[in-house]
């Protein structure tokens, strides 16, 4: 059998999420450079969702997110790492329409 491609369905209340890439360095408010190699204490990280299960109620495939990445599970399909976690995992959801959000914008 050559090698077939398999659908993937995520289960219960599970959250397939891709890291976004950060461009090496980075620039503080006050223009200070911090450069990729600096230790930051317990540092969020956003990520693009690709995958929901039939449980979660909050968010949808394409949605940007605000997650912990170092408390998750990670799994490679296609050479692509992805994290996998539960939707109450998620600390943000970030959306271009402002109904309940905090003022704020990326």
């Amino acid at each position: 059998m050559p090698d077939a491609k398999l659908q993937i369905q995520m289960l219960h209340d599970r959250v397939m999420v891709r890291i976004a890439q950060e461009g090496g360095e980075r620039r503080s408010s006050g223009g200070i450079v911090i450069p990729a190699t600096a230790q930051v204490a317990k540092r969020l990280a956003w990520g693009e969702v690709f995958g929901v299960g039939n449980h979660v109620r909050t968010v949808k495939v394409g949605d940007r997110v605000l997650f912990n990445p170092e408390e998750q599970f990670e799994v490679e399909v296609q050479g692509q790492a992805y994290l996998v976690m539960r939707e109450r995992d998620l600390h943000a959801v970030a959306s271009e329409q402002a109904e309940h959000g905090t003022g704020l914008y990326l």
